[in-house]
């Protein structure tokens, strides 16, 4: 099955890709960052595919999902989530999330464990300071007067480093048109929905297997935020990926998809 499917919700469908293995397989369920789409998750997928149930979705406002009112909450947002789990009829997944996708991870292992054999949070913040909601607000001043093809540049510098710019213009050219495929309304909605988070003091009561992976140059998400959630987390794993800054998994590949198969295998 490698053809999009229409997952259907409360008046509105979220696009959805279910590939790889069947039956008894173990299933990963991959959610994108703010911006993003489905297809930033094509390396880990192809590697996964051969062992794996991969599926993934676009967050709505992104990519071929449709854009309701907003704003957004996390409530919504894992409800997005379990939707698409129970369309495929999936009882449990490990969840992979990067950025807004981090953070709804977060939000599943609160409110609904037992949907999930563990989660993997990546790039993500789980609290809202002043300044990250300043910066939020900025953004939403700026594409309402502008359009979201005005913060691409600002976008493109925090999500890749230097070094791959240059290296791979081709990745930065796809990530800016699936970047577009964003609407205004629905980027604007979801950023309405970060400015609520408030995951941080709840996380000690994660019951799930719970993994953080931050990049060490990642200023949204920065890694000793990411390592005071982990140590907040019973039980939880962190990894901290050198080189790289927001998102990790097409910034350093190799050594996020080292330590994603890591914690899959373990």
């Amino acid at each position: 099955m490698t053809d999009m499917v229409r997952v259907p919700r409360d008046g509105f469908s979220l696009n959805a890709l279910d590939t790889g293995q069947r039956g008894d397989a173990p299933v990963v369920l991959f959610s994108n960052s703010l911006g993003a789409t489905l297809s930033m998750w094509e390396g880990q997928r192809a590697a996964l595919e051969p062992t794996h149930r991969v599926i993934g979705y676009d967050t709505r406002g992104h990519g071929g999902s449709d854009t309701p009112a907003g704003p957004y909450d996390f409530d919504g947002l894992v409800a997005d989530a379990l939707a698409v789990m129970d369309h495929f009829e999936v009882d449990k997944a490990t969840f992979v999330g990067l950025s807004l996708g981090g953070m709804t991870a977060l939000g599943l292992g609160l409110t609904a464990p037992e949907r999930l054999d563990a989660l993997v949070c990546c790039a993500a913040r789980a609290d809202n300071p002043p300044p990250f909601v300043t910066s939020w607000d900025d953004r939403i001043a700026t594409i309402t007067a502008n359009g979201l093809a005005s913060i691409w540049p600002g976008t493109i510098e925090r999500w890749l480093t230097p070094p791959t710019r240059a290296a791979h213009p081709e990745i930065e050219a796809k990530l800016h048109a699936e970047f577009l495929r964003t609407t205004d309304a629905g980027y604007i909605a979801c950023a309405e929905a970060l400015k609520t988070l408030s995951y941080l003091n709840h996380l000690g009561g994660l019951t799930v297997p719970a993994h953080y992976i931050s990049g060490a140059q990642d200023l949204g998400a920065p890694a000793a935020a990411m390592e005071a959630m982990a140590a907040a987390t019973p039980g939880a794993s962190y990894t901290c990926i050198p080189n790289a800054a927001h998102i990790i998994n097409i910034d350093a590949p190799a050594a996020f998809d080292a330590a994603l198969m890591g914690i899959l295998k373990g």
